[in-house]
């Protein structure tokens, strides 16, 4: 795991990244290491600070935790038997100082920072998974508070993806045939460093959902995601829906239903939570599926409607497809996904 700043304060791009075993196994050291950049694109001699307490570290990332104008690094990583979290301020030519550990409730496979409260001099940090610890702005953090996922998140990333101007949690998940769907979750912030229950958002596969980076793909000015299944090697985006809330936000999925027949209605609840009136110029289901709905062609400010979708295969054997929307949310369609089994 690597981590990108000017660790040196020469003004270049350096990279930290935690060392391990070399080809032969040998020469075995628990450190950090910062290439020095040149500002040409080379690196200088690598500069090597010990991790504390026979820390192995598998991810860090960079942040001034003390406010001192030095970047620091926070490591997660294996002290056995704990997982823990160490934090080493950065002494400003490329080594740094051990600065306290916390113990994590799990074997870390991401970390990020961001203002989790109204503070913009504290930094906090979030680990997958998943656990917030606070700072105090000092380089100390508080005790790490455990959020509880029904999934198993792999990535975590810190971003405003519903505008509010509070950072939000997005984690990936990772799925598993049959036994859990892979896709994302969003731990929506309080803007006092608490967070919501995290909801889920299916990414169309069964496998996969390893990590998760936000941008904003369509250029409407909302933070969207990008999705890597690493079994598939399938990347997918899910465009920010803006004011438009759905629930579920699963795909809907239809029970086994006979060739030449249609089955009960599933519904879908749209909420806009803007503060403008939502305008809905036009919604339609894929072939085999057919919706109706109470939206009509506008979606009053906080309110609610309700999509009905149905199944009528007209051949036997699995049917996928969508209910696409176009609407004043986004410059791109709202999607939801359906899937049946004809018999």
């Amino acid at each position: 795991m690597v981590a990108l700043g000017d660790f040196t304060g020469s003004g270049n791009l350096d990279i930290a990244a935690t060392e391990g075993y070399s080809v032969q196994h040998v020469d075995f050291c628990n450190c950090l290491e910062v290439l020095p950049g040149n500002g040409d694109g080379t690196f200088g001699p690598p500069v090597t600070t010990p991790l504390p307490g026979g820390l192995t570290a598998y991810v860090v990332t960079p942040g001034d935790f003390n406010n001192d104008g030095k970047l620091d690094i926070a490591a997660g990583g294996e002290s056995f038997p704990n997982y823990e979290v160490a934090i080493l301020l950065g002494d400003g030519d490329g080594t740094f100082s051990a600065d306290g550990q916390y113990l994590i409730g799990g074997a870390p496979s991401s970390i990020t920072g961001g203002y989790f409260t109204s503070s913009k001099t504290k930094l906090d940090l979030a680990v997958v998974g998943l656990d917030v610890l606070l700072g105090n702005g000092n380089g100390a953090f508080q005790r790490p508070v455990p959020y509880v996922s029904n999934t198993l998140p792999s990535w975590v990333v810190a971003q405003d993806v519903d505008g509010d101007g509070k950072v939000d949690l997005v984690t990936s998940d990772v799925g598993s045939y049959k036994a859990r769907p892979a896709g994302v979750s969003v731990y929506k912030g309080n803007g006092d460093g608490t967070f919501q229950n995290g909801v889920f958002y299916h990414v169309g596969s069964d496998e996969g959902g390893w990590y998760v980076a936000a941008g904003d793909f369509n250029g409407d000015g909302k933070p969207d995601l990008v999705v890597v299944n690493q079994v598939n090697s399938i990347l997918t985006t899910l465009l920010n829906t803006g004011v438009v809330s759905f629930s579920p936000t699963t795909p809907l999925n239809f029970k086994k239903q006979a060739v030449g027949t249609t089955s009960p209605p599933q519904r879908v609840k749209l909420t806009n939570t803007g503060t403008t009136a939502l305008r809905i110029a036009s919604m339609k289901a894929s072939a085999e599926f057919a919706v109706t709905s109470t939206c009509g062609s506008s979606v009053a400010a906080g309110a609610s409607c309700t999509i009905r979708d149905t199944f009528s295969p007209t051949k036997k054997g699995a049917a996928q497809g969508t209910i696409s929307i176009l609407d004043s949310a986004s410059s791109k369609p709202q999607v939801i996904e359906l899937f049946g089994t004809g018999t």
